[in-house]
């Protein structure tokens, strides 16, 4: 089947990878090239190197493998005369069939060969395919292919109509598969050519949920058992790799810290309100705010207070600080401050409550200790180090999916009973 020399040779078919979706036989003839947009190629550059290489063009602007063919490259790359099967529904009718080493397998409608390829791998060499093809062009290009591929000693391809002149074989087929628009008419047919010394299976594939029905009806009324019906869709998905995701606590850690931050500013807006209310009613303050140069009060006020600006480290938000100090020194706290200043110390102390210690190992996110509250003082709690994986792998279904292709209608045909003779007792009848 193919070539099983290592290096490929004059005479060889091989299939051209360009790209996922762009695959291409090739039958290798030195002398002849092939050209495409990846670049030109000689096929005598070709002879000689191993399958499987990846070969640059001549001129350096791209590149292409040559494989080896198997039957799953060959039906994503041979011309198609007709429709096809595909790998899903191959790969589950041949399960299905219980096709296997040495099965004798019947096949009805070999459009371009791809089932038929697939099938005569699994028989191996000391199986057999019969196949059979109503359209002559097609019977013709087929059996070329068969031969060319060193599979003419596994098949047998017959052009003939077998839902009117039936198959060319007799309880022989372990497995048969009916590729026809009108299968139906071919169910007494496919029944003779069943074996019936064991149980023999048989699948039928079409596009129509009416073929179905009239399949089903035939397959009852010629003595077929246990048929289903089933239809292969993939679902393929996308996997994509992205950064850890946050645990729960680490999400409330942030809310909480969000909290803080916001409860941070209104008390900031709250104590820079009162201490600038203060300043207009404090008679502490007198005169003070009046002195003022004769030459130039405002500059020198507007001076001050910048001065005041530097020393405090306050920005424009905190402007009412600027004024609450008496001419003789600092103005004594309030009630109300001492109040601020223990919810200031409660915010830092759960803020620290909060801090964690983190640190970069080997790729992974290591959280050492945290820090505690325990009556008022802080403890740092040790914790065994807690190892998470700095990506994870997330997948989704894909947007584009194949759809339906064709229904696969599947029956078992029974060996008849055996014929019990009833022996009378000449002793019972005396009597």
């Amino acid at each position: 089947m193919w070539s099983k020399a290592r290096e490929i040779a004059a005479g060889d078919t091989v299939i051209l990878w360009l790209t996922r979706d762009a695959l291409q036989p090739l039958i290798i003839e030195p002398g002849k090239e092939f050209n495409s947009k990846f670049g030109s190629y000689r096929h005598a550059d070709l002879v000689g190197i191993p399958f499987g290489s990846k070969v640059g063009s001549r001129t350096g602007n791209g590149f292409i493998h040559v494989l080896r063919p198997t039957p799953e490259l060959w039906t994503m790359a041979l011309p198609h005369r007709t429709q096809i099967l595909y790998l899903a529904d191959i790969a589950f009718i041949t399960s299905y069939l219980n096709i296997k080493n040495g099965s004798q397998v019947v096949e009805a409608g070999t459009g371009s060969g791809s089932f038929s390829h697939s099938v005569m791998r699994s028989i191996g060499t000391s199986g057999h395919l019969w196949s059979y093809e109503f359209h002559e062009t097609r019977a013709n290009k087929a059996r070329q292919e068969f031969h060319r591929h060193g599979l003419s000693d596994r098949v047998t391809l017959t052009h003939r109509n077998v839902c009117k002149d039936g198959f060319t074989v007799t309880d022989t087929a372990d497995a048969l598969f009916l590729d026809l628009p009108a299968p139906w008419d071919a169910i007494e047919h496919a029944k003779k050519a069943l074996r019936k010394d064991r149980i023999a299976r048989i699948c039928c594939f079409s596009p129509c949920i009416e073929q179905v029905l009239r399949t089903v009806s035939a397959l009852n009324d010629s003595g077929f058992t246990d048929i289903t019906m089933y239809e292969t869709l993939l679902r393929p998905y996308d996997i994509q790799q992205t950064s850890f995701l946050p645990t729960i606590g680490e999400i409330s850690d942030k809310l909480k810290q969000s909290e803080i931050r916001r409860e941070e500013k209104r008390l900031k807006q709250i104590a820079s309100g009162h201490r600038g209310g203060s300043d207009s009613t404090s008679p502490a303050n007198g005169n003070s705010q009046k002195n003022v140069s004769a030459s130039g009060g405002g500059y020198e006020s507007s001076s001050s207070h910048g001065e005041k600006r530097k020393r405090d480290g306050t920005d424009g938000e905190d402007a009412g600080l600027l004024s609450d100090e008496p001419a003789g020194g600092k103005r004594a706290k309030t009630e109300e401050e001492d109040i601020i200043d223990v919810e200031s110390q409660v915010i830092e102390d759960s803020q620290n409550f909060l801090t964690k210690d983190v640190s970069m190992d080997g790729g992974l996110l290591l959280v050492k200790a945290e820090e505690v509250l325990d009556e008022g003082n802080r403890v740092k709690m040790e914790k065994p180090p807690l190892a998470q994986p700095m990506k994870i792998n997330l997948s989704k279904v894909m947007p584009e999916v194949r759809g339906h292709t064709s229904y696969l209608t599947f029956a078992c045909l029974l060996p008849p009973l055996p014929t019990i003779g009833v022996v009378e007792d000449e002793s019972l009848e005396q009597v």
